[in-house]
């Protein structure tokens, strides 16, 4: 069978079992290219029309082992192929860590325009899990240094893999820390994807959300806990002029109406995405005893 022919058929299987799209993709025609040219080695900037290629016997024994797993048990394609793509990136991915989808990836590209006056020579990515996001941002800025922080072993194993992969370990360090408690060092930018999402919007996700750790998703107090901890201790951990960019999805409405008096700049993304915010040191030191 030709490739685009292929490509349609499984795009047309994926849309009849009603799955859910939220993991790199949005809809079942980009699923079912992620996970052909994921198995197959192909270039994502090729147009599978344009190529002029057959789908071997072999290929599509493989192929359907993987799209049965999709089908039928949910499995996300990152963790079916190995490996997710953000902010232009390639990363390893499996079920250690979260599938890598934050909308901070579009800031990465922008270098954080508008947001940083100058380039940073430290950065912090706060629960990092597979270490996409501070990764991202040693390719980014040649010179910055970076540490990974997580209290997941597990997520720290992966996100060495993902510094192996892309040659900087002598930029960026993984550090086994409950948010900050092993931390010492100070940042110009502390980036953070916490676990934010209440237990009761847990239980209502769609299976696809079940292979990942409940541990990178779950944060009590209607998904506020883990938030507010950090914002009552980043200023310890920030330069004066330091900032501090936080991701908080499912609950940014529960944390706009809780710190209703705290001037929250919430970021607009022309990728798509919501519920990430930022706030100076400045201003994390003013409000920091509203952070309850």
């Amino acid at each position: 069978m030709q490739l685009h022919d292929y490509i349609e058929e499984v795009a047309q299987r994926l849309a009849n079992a009603q799955l859910h799209y939220g993991h790199g993709t949005d809809n079942p025609y980009d699923e079912s290219i992620y996970l052909v040219y994921s198995v197959l080695a192909l270039e994502f900037a090729q147009d599978p029309k344009r190529i002029d290629r057959m789908i071997s016997v072999q290929e599509r024994l493989l192929l359907e082992v993987l799209l049965t797993q999709r089908i039928e048990q949910r499995t996300p394609v990152a963790y079916l192929v190995g490996e997710a793509w953000f902010a232009g990136y390639r990363f390893k991915c499996d079920k250690r860590a979260l599938i890598p989808r934050s909308p901070i990836a579009e800031l990465i590209g922008a270098g954080f325009a508008a947001l940083i006056n100058s380039t940073p020579d430290k950065i912090l990515d706060l629960c990092c899990g597979g270490g996409c996001i501070g990764i991202a941002c040693a390719l980014e800025f040649p010179d910055v240094y970076v540490d990974l922080a997580d209290i997941s072993s597990d997520c720290l194993a992966l996100a060495q893999t993902n510094i192996a992969l892309h040659c900087v370990a002598d930029r960026v360090t993984a550090v086994h820390s409950d948010l900050f408690t092993a931390l010492t060092d100070t940042y110009d930018l502390i980036l953070c994807n916490p676990p934010y999402v209440p237990q009761k919007e847990i239980d209502s996700l769609p299976p696809e959300y079940r292979h990942e750790p409940e541990s990178g998703l779950f944060s009590a107090n209607d998904g506020l806990q883990i938030p507010l901890e950090i914002l009552r201790s980043a200023v310890d951990y920030l330069h004066s002029d330091g900032l501090l960019i936080m991701e908080v999805g499912y609950s940014a409405a529960a944390l706009a109406e809780r710190l209703a008096q705290i001037p929250l700049l919430w970021l607009e993304f022309a990728e798509g995405g919501e519920g990430v915010f930022a706030l100076t040191a400045k201003q994390l030191k003013k409000y920091q005893k509203q952070f309850i």
